[in-house]
């Protein structure tokens, strides 16, 4: 079998969607004729755990290790929480930092680029430098963020003959976030000038989007490739429902994600209807910030909603299966265009329908209108998402309530896996 290093930040017992896209893809590589190696941290500082996670690793899987130093821990002398906060990618915005936020987002910026990982670049070089040799590796797979993981495959590609594929989950410096970073000029340049080398020496680049492939391929003569991420459960038509109207959303609600309007629309059909609010239930799964509790506070939904705060993976599944409608919310912006996040797939297999709001013209918009599987709203469309809203509850009450997903077969992550086969 051909062997392929994949070098990861998370893994098991790491938490979040970060985690479950290489975790998948090396779940099925053997059946195509591909024997992975994983490469990743031995004493990670992870955001989050999932330890339900670890049962999906092979025993016949090789995982190698090396230590790594995070600056996280030194950080948190100045503010526990908050840089638990900066470590999850949660960054409040300009108007409600405190001192030690702006503190901690420009030493974030600018002494550590391109990420707080970039001190593994070095020793991991070293060490996989004699293991490609020893063990005969020719393909090498880098995934990111963090981006600095691509710069461990850049020193290798550049000293030794191989074949090296980048996987951008996420964009590098046309990310949402990495304007709130308070960068300098000088570290502004560093960030595009790392982008840009790893960009020009990939042989193969894989992204999560179509938008992000156009941005990407004005960036280099590398070929890119769209190998979305998926859904990998057995899909049960016959799964027992709430019995309550649930709009459900898994996942973190960050200030950018707190849409006024739906708040509204909720707040108006409880009140206008005695029948919706002895029905009706607000299943919030995962971190809520404190600008969504108070807009929900100030909207009088407290009372119909429930928190279940983070919860495993395999719960949050059970989650998406058994209530009535799917909420999925993106931030309006365009650099929110070309994010795809990893559950839109399990919510589609899930077959319940979806409310996804988000920015004009992305992505997601073009997934959910062609796979039939829910509504798309841009922000501020109330009108139409109240109706909408009222006409799945009318569903809910004939018990008619459900969605026929079309072609949802491609993207099941064994399909995905064949995909990247291919590139190998």
């Amino acid at each position: 079998m051909k062997k392929v290093l994949i070098i990861t930040y998370y893994w098991p017992p790491a938490g979040g969607p970060g985690v479950q896209r290489w975790l998948k893809f090396v779940k099925y590589l053997p059946e195509f004729g591909i024997e992975p190696i994983v490469y990743c941290p031995e004493n990670p500082k992870y955001p989050i755990m999932d330890t339900s996670m670890v049962s999906e690793v092979s025993s016949a899987l090789e995982v190698i290790q090396a230590p790594i130093n995070e600056p996280y821990k030194l950080a948190q002398l100045l503010s526990r929480s908050k840089t638990s906060d900066l470590s999850k990618g949660i960054i409040t915005g300009q108007k409600k930092q405190t001192i030690t936020e702006k503190l901690l987002l420009f030493v974030r910026g600018n002494f550590f680029i391109p990420d707080a990982r970039v001190s593994w670049v070095k020793p991991s070089f070293s060490f996989l430098s004699d293991y490609i040799k020893i063990h005969k590796v020719d393909t090498i797979i880098t995934t990111g963020p963090p981006h600095s993981l691509h710069l461990i495959g850049l020193k290798l590609k550049q000293s030794h003959s191989l074949k090296w594929i980048t996987d951008f989950r996420d964009p590098w410096t046309h990310i949402g976030y990495h304007k709130k970073l308070k960068l300098t000029r000088l570290s502004k340049r560093k960030h595009k000038q790392l982008e840009a080398s790893v960009l020009m020496n990939s042989d193969q680049i894989i992204v999560t989007s179509p938008q992000t492939k156009l941005i990407l391929s004005k960036r280099t003569k590398s070929p890119v490739i769209v190998i979305t991420n998926g859904y990998d459960f057995e899909i049960n038509k016959s799964c027992k429902l709430d019995t309550k109207f649930t709009l459900s959303h898994v996942g973190n609600l960050q200030d950018g994600r707190n849409p006024e309007f739906l708040w509204k629309t909720l707040h108006d059909l409880v009140q206008n209807s005695i029948d919706f609010s002895k029905h009706f239930r607000l299943n919030l799964i995962g971190y809520i910030s404190e600008a969504v509790l108070n807009s929900i506070r100030i909207y009088g939904l407290e009372a119909y909603t429930d928190y279940s705060g983070y919860v495993s993976h395999s719960e949050a599944l059970e989650y998406q299966s058994r209530t009535q409608l799917l909420l999925l919310i993106e931030e309006n912006s365009k650099e929110t265009k070309y994010i795809i996040p990893g559950k839109l797939f399990e919510y589609i297999a899930s077959r319940r329908p979806i409310i996804a709001i988000g920015p004009d013209g992305s992505d997601i918009e073009n997934i959910v209108t062609k796979s039939a599987s829910g509504n798309y709203f841009r922000y501020e469309e109330s009108e139409l998402l109240s109706s909408v809203i009222l006409g799945y509850f009318e569903r809910y009450k004939r018990n008619d309530l459900y969605v026929e997903p079309k072609e949802i077969e491609k993207y099941s992550r064994r399909n995905l896996t064949f995909e990247l086969s291919k590139l190998l």
